[in-house]
């Protein structure tokens, strides 16, 4: 199986021996390296070339949202990151989703919730924890004043080229509900297949980078 290659970023050694003891179990997934520092991530990552960068968010010399802000402007590095940290904090989702994270995963996590998140965002798509799913919707759809100016950057305006189908439609709405693809397709009696092709086009059509922006805009605009 192609190897999912993997950079741990944390302040504590221990902390990155237990993620890596737990990674490297899994014949899809290589740890091809490790940082203390948001800044050491830096150089690592542009040498070591990861697919997923787990990251934590309170560390020395340079914290993990401004590495990750770095990371995923480098033309060097071309990972996606998932963010790791005991602060269930609204402040730190926000933040991270805004510099550009793909996830959002807290340590008391199992190992099996680890090992699924790395390969989600490592697939490309977007993962937020149970815990704070539902809070991320309701601020970033701008229910309150502070929300909607809180809206991160990247997420892009909406521009439709072509509208969605009534299938797209539906597929959007239960992405929007924290489905996974496997949920989704037990919903709508289709395979598995066939809604990651309507979650692929919902995201082009929409402009959105993942799963997560797909759902702010969905919000937004109404669409779900």
């Amino acid at each position: 199986m192609p190897e999912l290659r993997v950079l741990l970023v944390d302040d504590h050694a221990m902390m990155r021996a237990g993620f890596r003891t737990i990674l490297t179990l899994e014949d899809d997934i290589d740890v091809v390296g490790e940082a203390s520092t948001g800044l050491e991530a830096l150089a690592v990552a542009r040498r070591t070339r990861p697919d997923v960068i787990c990251m934590d968010v309170q560390m020395p010399d340079m914290d993990g949202l401004e590495a990750t802000r770095r990371l995923l402007t480098d033309p060097d590095v071309d990972a996606a990151v998932l963010i790791v940290t005991t602060f269930d904090s609204d402040d730190y989702v926000f933040a991270a989703l805004a510099a550009g994270a793909s996830g959002f995963l807290l340590k008391n996590a199992g190992p099996e919730e680890l090992v699924a998140a790395v390969r989600v965002v490592g697939a490309g798509d977007a993962l937020l924890a149970p815990e704070v799913t539902r809070r991320v919707i309701e601020r970033f759809a701008g229910r309150d004043g502070e929300a909607a100016a809180s809206l991160p950057p990247r997420v892009p305006p909406l521009t439709l080229g072509d509208p969605l189908t009534d299938r797209e439609s539906e597929v959007l709405r239960l992405v929007a509900e924290a489905l996974s693809n496997a949920e989704i397709a037990a919903r709508l009696f289709i395979g598995e297949a066939t809604v990651k092709t309507h979650v692929s086009n919902v995201l082009q059509k929409l402009g959105a980078r993942d799963r997560v922006q797909a759902v702010v805009l969905a919000h937004r605009h109404g669409l779900a």
